[in-house]
């Protein structure tokens, strides 16, 4: 008996050891294989990126995680105390794994194995990192094993607020949110220590399974798992009876964090995007935590969208409708089929989707998407007429069955509790950008109509002919080579022969008539095609094409006439900046975007101004003088010249095709354009201090109809911005440079004023300007020089086959 039982206590002894040295091998082997966890010691996850405003409100976050990374001593007590009320209860003791929460998790899987639930695991905070950090996600013993090995080994290593730093700044919680920060974001618009219990105690509700517990789809999961974790945070002593009590009786009420970001700044956010990207590369963008400071001023940026989307949609509405979204048929289905037909990109908040039910003389039946009932008065309805060739419009309907039929599916925005009015998406695109003329700060942008319609930036990517927005670098270049305001061009007939084969170029005004001897400023003012087209050939299209390049307008601008025209192309964002230097004395200024930028430490790694100010070093003000910073922007035309060109443009306020500006009543100055066959219309123009840029156009560029000019399409929507920009702010006069030598002239000679004079201003002439030594120029073939005090005589034409020619007498 006694040889029988020792022989199998032997047995089992050697078999126990066979097992025993099969474990300790199985375990040398995992452990010989394991990662690195020494790496954790240099934890650098990715983090978002943040791109703010110049007023420092939020515009943007770019990440490949979303991600806002705090040191463990910045995470709130409370924030901590949950995730290990929820998590591991005994994390403070344990060694890495929990063997008592182990043997309770094994006799609770008992009963889930019986029925057929999913067995729980007892994984530690520490086991959670091991995992998240070292090893993947798969569901087998040797990870587990894997895991338990590494989680000894980081609490030899660290300590436990380095772990728990390491696992509340990677976890993921939903909402594309990695760590607590950005969860807190995410679902309350809160930073950490702005957190309630209850949603502190959501945060760390969501571990298990952030989709579990999607406050949006699964509402009442969401509110029993949290209330569970407040049960848990009360069971261990981190909250009291009384604050239990509150946040379990308080709803679940999460964010839509879309409504923090600033808006109507896609086109703006874009830009930056891409110049990061360029500059830092993607790696940095989206995973380097770049604390980026823009130029954007959020109310501009406001008032330059619905200006810009106003002023298409007006543009548009008068050029008719061009029918509805989709029809369908209205049978038993037609809801249905109502539902499916997409809303169309662009479409307004404000705009609903709606379907025509019945179609009368003077209204029409609709139902919109959510299902209430209106009408679409005739009445309302005059500029829905048909669109015809060339942008044309056929006459105003005369019923509603001209504009809308049965089954058609159109987009309405509500007038009133039961009258709609239609309304249509604009096809038309174009582009408008607002700059600091001093700086070259861009202060807003908007890129073309709507960014989910387009992501094409149409103010720094389209490349665009400008038409008569760009005579004012010619009439520059002649003030700079010592022409004057007051000198005189002939305003007549010109013919170019354009070498053999080829046709003679005739270029026009834009009004059929001629205006003879006409001093320059008046070339501008009025914006007369045959004077600057005289003027170039006087002094050569290569100074032309110099300034042109020196403004910064086109760098390789062809010396042919027809380009003093405005026949070139140009982007939006190099007319703001040429302009700019007329308003701000002749200084080179280059548009910018970003005015800083700095790493996930806080270290600047960019920064626009790079000038040095040591007097500007103090943390307090004890009467300190004014630091003064250098002017290194390079002097690029005359100060006066550039202040004769704002004078200039000033009178197309005043006396010319700006003369809608007058009732703003503040001191602006600028210049229409519009392109051959009236393909674009421009509008360039300033304050002392701001510089806005606009054009309207096709993307494929065609006729914008019949009268559609600059003044029509471009200068409304200036209009508009500058009423809101400069509303309730002082009117700044423009800044007169040193030297500028003032004289009243008569405007229509040129020639100093007599008391008898009717039409007089106050000229800008240089310093060296003197009636009696300087005589005025006269530019245009065979003109005769005006009689000393005799106004300049008009031609006279005579009407031939050939079309009008010029007479022989003045």
């Amino acid at each position: 008996m006694f040889k029988t039982i020792s022989s199998l206590l032997s047995t089992f002894f050697f078999f126990a050891v066979i097992i025993a040295v099969v474990v300790i091998s199985s375990l040398w082997e995992i452990a010989s294989v394991l990662p690195d966890y020494r790496q954790l010691a240099k934890y650098e996850p990715a983090v978002t990126t943040r791109l703010f405003a110049g007023d420092g409100q939020l515009l943007k976050e770019y990440a490949s995680e979303k991600r806002l990374f705090v040191p463990v001593d910045k995470i709130p007590d409370k924030v901590k105390n949950a995730f290990i009320a929820a998590e591991d209860k005994n994390f403070r003791t344990h060694f890495g794994v929990d063997l008592i929460g182990i043997a309770k998790a094994m006799v609770g899987n008992v009963k889930k194995v019986a029925t057929g639930r999913r067995p729980a695991g007892a994984s530690t905070i520490t086991q959670q990192v091991a995992k998240n950090f070292l090893l993947s996600s798969e569901l087998s013993y040797k990870r587990k094993i894997k895991e338990a090995i590494l989680a000894t080994r980081i609490e030899q290593t660290f300590s436990k607020d380095d772990i728990l730093e390491l696992y509340l700044n990677e976890i993921y919680l939903g909402k594309r949110s990695y760590g607590v920060a950005a969860a807190a974001l995410n679902y309350f618009g809160k930073s950490l220590d702005e957190l309630q219990v209850e949603e502190v105690a959501f945060l760390a509700a969501l571990p298990k399974g952030p989709n579990n517990y999607n406050p949006t789809k699964k509402y009442a999961q969401a509110i029993a798992r949290r209330n569970w974790v407040i049960g848990r945070m009360l069971e261990e002593g981190y909250i009291a009876q009384e604050e239990a009590d509150i946040a379990i009786a308080k709803p679940l009420v999460t964010v839509d964090r879309n409504n923090e970001f600033v808006k109507y700044s896609d086109y703006f956010s874009e830009e930056v995007r891409r110049i990061v990207n360029k500059s830092f590369g993607e790696d940095a963008l989206y995973e380097g935590g770049l604390i980026i400071r823009t130029t954007l001023d959020p109310k501009l940026q406001k008032i330059a969208t619905q200006s810009f989307q106003k002023g298409l949609e007006s543009y548009d509405s008068r050029h008719g409708y061009r029918g509805p979204v989709a029809n369908i048929a209205l049978d038993k289905n037609w809801k249905e089929s109502f539902a499916k037909v997409a809303k169309p990109k662009a479409t307004k908040a404000s705009w609903t989707k709606a379907v025509v039910l019945n179609v009368k003389t003077n209204m029409a039946v609709i139902e919109t998407e959510d299902g209430s009932k209106g009408e679409v008065l005739l009445s309302n309805l005059g500029w829905a007429r048909k669109t015809l060739k060339n942008q044309g419009i056929s006459n105003a309907p005369t019923s509603v069955a001209n504009v809308l039929k049965k089954g058609d599916v159109v987009l309405v925005e509500k007038q009133n509790v039961t009258s709609y009015l239609l309304r249509q998406i604009p096809n038309i695109e174009g582009a408008m950008i607002a700059i600091n003329p001093h700086t070259g700060k861009v202060l807003s942008m908007v890129g073309g109509y709507d960014f989910d319609k387009s992501q094409f930036n149409r103010a720094t990517q389209a490349l665009r002919q400008t038409g008569s927005a760009f005579k004012p670098i010619v009439y520059l270049s002649a003030l700079e080579k010592g022409y004057s305001p007051t000198d005189i061009i002939l305003d007549a007939p010109f013919v170019l022969d354009q070498g053999a084969g080829l046709p003679k170029w005739k270029p026009k005004n834009y009004s059929p008539r001629f205006y003879g001897l006409t001093t320059l400023r008046q070339g501008v003012e009025k914006s007369r095609n045959l004077m600057t087209v005289r003027l170039a050939q006087a002094i050569g299209m290569e100074t032309v094409a110099e300034y042109s390049k020196k403004l910064g307008v086109n760098d390789h601008l062809p010396t042919f006439l027809s380009m003093s025209l405005g026949a070139g192309d140009s982007r939006l964002i190099d007319m703001a900046m040429a302009y700019s230097m007329f308003v701000n004395g002749g200084k080179k200024t280059e548009p910018y975007f970003i005015e800083r930028i700095q790493d996930r430490n806080g270290k600047t790694i960019f920064r626009q101004d790079e000038r040095e100010c040591l007097d500007c070093k103090f943390d307090i003000w004890n009467n300190q003088s004014v630091p003064v910073l250098a002017d290194n922007r390079e002097q690029v035309i005359d100060p006066i010249s550039a202040y004769q060109m704002v004078s200039i443009l000033e009178g197309v306020v005043k006396r010319g095709t700006g003369g809608r500006l007058r009732s703003l009543h503040k001191n602006l100055a600028g210049k229409t354009g519009t392109t051959n066959k009236s393909q674009d219309g421009w509008f360039v123009g300033f304050s002392s201090d701001l510089v806005v840029a606009i054009y309207v156009g096709f993307d494929e560029p065609r006729n914008m109809g019949r009268r559609e000019t600059g003044a029509s399409a471009a200068l409304p929507i200036f209009y508009d911005f500058m009423y809101g920009a400069l509303k309730n702010k002082s009117d700044t006069p423009f800044r007169t440079p040193k030297g500028v030598k003032l004289v009243r002239i008569n405007y229509n000679t040129g020639k100093p004023a007599t008391p008898q004079d009717m039409s007089v201003i106050v000229e800008v002439l240089k310093p060296e300007y003197d009636f009696d030594k300087n005589k005025q120029k006269i530019i245009g073939n065979d003109a005769p020089k005006p009689a000393e005090g005799e106004a300049p005589k008009q031609p006279v034409f005579e009407k031939s086959e050939s079309g009008l020619q010029l007479g022989n007498q003045y």
